[in-house]
């Protein structure tokens, strides 16, 4: 026993330290022995915090313990309490206001916009919005994917767009149709520039010749490049064919039609998924659908919650299920299972209480929180079967507490400080899900100190007393023949190692000692880690520089919605001609001067310049009106002219909108083409803001807007926003590790393994398809808290062992933690794996990141680190200098067994809290081979138990 003891005492998370058994034995060795287990003790001192924290933990496991039904039942309450706060669930879903940079420039640049070019409802222009507006739209392509320039496509077309102008909402009693609620210019619907080409027929289709991308017809000016798509023109550029043609409905947007214009959309939804035809294809769209698509979400992740509490608790109970009859922990894994969703409730429930917006990428939060409740249990399961049967279960506990409550501390705050640094970044989903998420943990860590403890010690007094896991019956602890086999298989139990007086060791721990552990430090094995490392950093280094940024707003609709269809088909055939840019002059400029007009000119030829701008279609009022002007013989070369005569000439035309007669701003529009995925698109805001900001430095005040780059705000801001979690997030791990960890390089250690695991995740995730975005940003910030808490266990577990070597300290950590991390990474991967099975983009995308953050945790973890901290010797500092001079010897194995051998003979029993039971006097007297000790002790009052001198602690 007392072998085991000293043991333990080496063994004990933190420093080794000087116990209070230490003291009594040191005084009892010659003075040879005394001074060699000094050098041993004395190393690698950096506890001082740990050191009362783990003081402090006991005391907290003895009085939850002493007091288990009231920690069992209180929590409930609280849970119950909290979890009522469900009643004010009301999911925040908007997806700008989710999954759009808080503070975009794009959103200030829409501000300007709206206030100084306000929308003229009697001359309704597309191209003028500010917002994506109310539309409904078609694209409509040939089933055989041939010319649909046809008359025979066209009467079909030209019919289904009567059926569509013929849809009817009845609100309130009156009857409406698009015709009474369209979006107007001229006092008539805006029309569909194809339908007006052709004069709304068919025949003319054939007979008509449709320049591209731009059409003149009556004196009117058709822009056709996202009407008509998949085109060939011949060397005049007029249309020889095409493969599709979009039609687009747009609705009023004022307070008193809107709610109408909603039902009519939803008509029109209902009407298009009904919709039967021959010789074409259509995907329709309206600007309700990525909002009703994306609530759609959180429908499909509801059932797979269930699913996955199931596949916990049947992994958490098959993994601590065992043979004996009293030693099961099959009720303990379940409770803690339900202590994790006690989690979800309660802080779920409190957040909803004070009114934090509930995204639906928080829908993500209690598969997570479902694996890091069951990792922790692992652990405190683990340690519980380290302490001696024997004691009493108060005891039992405060040593559970002293060994796991700091490994649990270390991960809990480095989870929650590594969520709570991800609501500093700009997007309201990553906050919301931060929050949540961090929140949730700390209940998690509540519950598990308290209700789960409390359970703890409620099964430890049923093992105490030796009743069955079931019935709870008292059972005899060993086999009989008085009994039949069936009834010593069952009904008997209680069994433990009598060397060391825990739990018998489960083969899975076996097997970490006996065979992984010698495996992977043997030599060659460690070559080929070393290897394997230097493949999986390369292929990791790869994959960065692979990565896209920015999310694909198709991929929040789930897979096989209408939505996808109409986004692939606009990829498909409408892809030449991108957003349609405003650039607004900000302030007063003096128009009417021929010199500032020409820098003017010149100013915006930079625009026009730019590789992805069509110069050709650069549409300018100033231009208009400096032309009709002259044709009229009006003079505007001074200021009062010019000003008299421009709203005259813009009043009947689109270009009034453009002017804000009042602050004198004004905008142009220019034309971009080829932007066909997100690195084009990031490219050309950069290059748009870029030329805008120069010449607002040097000639005039300019700022370039489209509705679109509110969603490509995100490129600007989304890697700067995760490189600095990151950094911020790996600078705090690193301080909680060395004020929790007693020892700095070990420390390094684990802010190693956060740097490694980090790249490896950000590189693989672009080798599986998954780009940069709100939405993985969430992982990579989950992945700093994750990466530690692997590093942090098997690290720990190494600077504490007692053993001499650097392979025998991995071998041992990974003996106490090896079988724990992996249950833990396979709790958390179960937790998430249904997600795979999702339809939607963001609940797939979590669960292919938290799959590599959990394999290449646990391989860091069981792997990596430990042949990496073998090569560096932590904790394993050769000897010091003795006063005399000479060179300190570290005790040799040998020594350290002699030692332990001695007292393991002479009975003393360390009670965990500071104190020495002294063995009976009688039993010391008896001890013949070790008389000089026993003499020694009889030459001391005896007393029952001895508290040590503090300072020798």
């Amino acid at each position: 026993m007392g072998g085991n003891i000293l043991a333990k005492q080496f063994r004990y998370y933190g420093s080794v330290r000087i116990s209070a058994l230490y003291v009594i034995q040191v005084r009892a060795l010659c003075e040879e022995d005394r001074e060699l287990i000094l050098r041993t003790m004395e190393r690698c001192r950096t506890d001082c915090i740990e050191k009362p924290l783990s003081r402090l933990f006991m005391k907290v496991g003895r009085f939850v313990s002493s007091y288990p039904i009231w920690f069992f039942i209180i929590p409930m309450l609280i849970s119950a309490g909290l979890g009522a706060g469900f009643y004010f669930l009301k999911e925040a879903n908007d997806i700008e206001d989710q999954f759009t940079p808080v503070n975009g420039p794009a959103k200030q640049e829409r501000s300007f916009i709206k206030d100084n070019f306000p929308y003229n409802m009697s001359m309704f222009s597309s191209q003028r919005l500010y917002t994506e507006g109310t539309f409904a739209s078609l694209i409509i392509t040939l089933t055989n994917k041939e010319n649909i320039l046809t008359k025979e496509a066209f009467e079909e077309i030209i019919a289904l767009n009567k059926q569509i102008q013929e849809i009817s909402v009845n609100d309130g009693g009156k009857t409406s149709t698009f015709l009474n609620l369209c979006a107007r210019a001229y006092g008539q619907c805006d029309p569909n520039a194809i339908f007006k080409i052709i004069n709304n027929n068919a025949s003319n289709i054939v007979n008509t010749k449709i320049k591209f991308p731009q059409h003149n017809a009556n004196g009117q000016i058709f822009f056709l490049g996202t009407t008509v798509g998949g085109v060939n023109v011949d060397a005049s550029g007029f249309l020889q064919s095409a493969q599709a043609i979009r039609l687009y409905y747009y609705l009023e947007e004022d307070t008193e039609t809107q709610a109408k214009a909603t039902l009519w959309l939803e008509a029109f939804l209902s009407f298009s998924a009904n919709l039967s035809v021959q010789n074409t294809t259509i995907s329709h769209f309206t600007s309700l659908s990525r909002q009703q698509e994306m609530d759609r979400n959180t429908d499909d992740v509801i059932p797979l919650f269930s699913i996955t509490y199931f596949l916990a608790i049947t992994f958490s109970i098959t993994s601590c299920m065992r043979l004996d009859n009293v030693r099961n922990k099959v009720w303990v894994a379940s409770f803690g299972v339900i202590s994790a969703g006690m989690a979800v409730l309660s802080s779920f429930g409190m957040l909803l209480y004070i009114g934090v917006p509930f995204s639906m990428t928080v829908s993500n939060a209690p598969f997570l929180i479902l694996g890091i409740g069951v990792d922790d249990m692992f652990i405190m399961i683990a340690s519980w079967q380290q302490t001696n049967v024997q004691d009493d279960v108060r005891d039992r506990m405060a040593h559970t507490y002293k060994e796991a409550a700091i490994s649990i501390t270390i991960t809990t705050l480095t989870d929650v400080l590594a969520f709570y640094i991800g609501t500093m970044t700009g997007f309201r989903s990553v906050q919301s899900f931060c929050l949540y998420t961090g929140t949730a943990i700390l209940f998690c860590y509540f519950y598990n100190i308290t209700f789960f403890s409390a359970f703890m010690t409620l099964n430890g007094k049923r093992e105490k007393s030796n009743r069955h896991w079931l019935t709870c019956r008292k059972v005899p602890k060993e086999h009989s023949a008085e009994f039949s086999k069936g009834y010593n298989i069952c009904c008997t139990g209680g069994a433990y190692d009598k060397n060391t007086g825990a739990e018998e060791i489960q083969p899975i721990n076996f097997f970490f000692k006996k065979y992984y552990g010698p495996f992977l430090t043997n030599s060659f094995t460690k070559v080929f880690v070393v290897l394997l490392y230097a493949g999986f950093l390369g292929v990791s280094i790869y994959g960065c520089f692979q990565i896209k940024e920015g999310i694909d707003l198709s991929n929040l609709a789930p897979d096989g919605s209408y939505v996808a269809d109409y986004y692939h088909d606009e990829k498909t055939y409408f892809t030449k001609y991108g957003p349609n840019v405003m650039v607004a002059v900000k302030e007063k400029f003096p128009y009417w001067n021929n010199t500032e007009r020409a820098r003017l000119k010149k100013t915006l030829e930079k625009f026009d310049n730019l590789t992805f701008i069509d110069s050709s279609l650069f549409l300018s009022w100033l231009d208009y009106f400096v032309t009709y002007a002259g044709l009229i013989g009006v003079d505007i070369s001074n200021e009062s002219d010019f000003n008299a005569n421009l709203p005259l000439i813009l009043q009947s035309t689109y270009f009034q909108q453009d002017v804000n007669l009042t602050n004198g701003a004004s905008r142009f529009f220019i034309q971009t083409v080829n932007i066909t995925d997100a690195i084009a698109e990031k490219n050309m805001l950069n290059a748009l803001r870029a030329t805008a900001e120069e010449e607002s430095t040097n000639n005039v005040a300019l700022l370039v807007y489209h509705p679109a780059f509110i969603y490509y705000d995100q490129y600007a801001v989304v890697v700067e926003n995760t490189v600095q979690n990151i950094i911020i997030a790996t600078v705090a791990m690193l301080v909680i590790s060395l004020l929790l960890i007693p020892s700095p390089i070990c420390s390094l250690w684990v802010t190693f393994a956060i740097a490694s695991i980090i790249v490896g995740v950000a590189g693989f995730m672009a080798l599986w398809d998954v780009n940069l975005d709100s939405i993985s940003m969430i992982n990579l910030i989950i992945c700093i808290g994750f990466s530690v808490d692997f590093s942090a266990h098997i690290s720990y577990a190494f600077v504490s062992s007692s053993k001499s070597s650097a392979n025998e300290k991995a071998v041992e950590a990974l003996f106490a933690l090896g079988y724990p991390i992996v249950q833990g990474a396979i709790s958390t991967i179960l937790g998430v794996v249904v997600l795979s099975a999702s339809s939607s983009y963001i609940f797939r995308t979590f669960f292919k990141i938290m799959f590599l953050v959990i394999t290449f945790g646990m391989v860091h973890g069981i792997m990596f680190i430990p042949v990496f901290m073998t090569f560096f010797g932590c904790c394993n500092k050769p000897g010091k200098v003795n006063n005399d001079g000479g060179q300190q010897v570290d005790p040799t194995n040998e020594q350290r067994n002699r030692t332990i051998a001695i007292y393991d003979n002479m009975g003393y029993k360390d009670n965990g809290f500071g104190e020495i039971t002294f063995p009976p006097v009688s039993k010391i007297g008896n001890l013949s081979a070790n008389a000089h000790y026993a003499d020694d002790l009889h030459k001391r009052p005896m007393q029952e138990t001895f508290h040590p001198d503090p300072d020798c602690y």
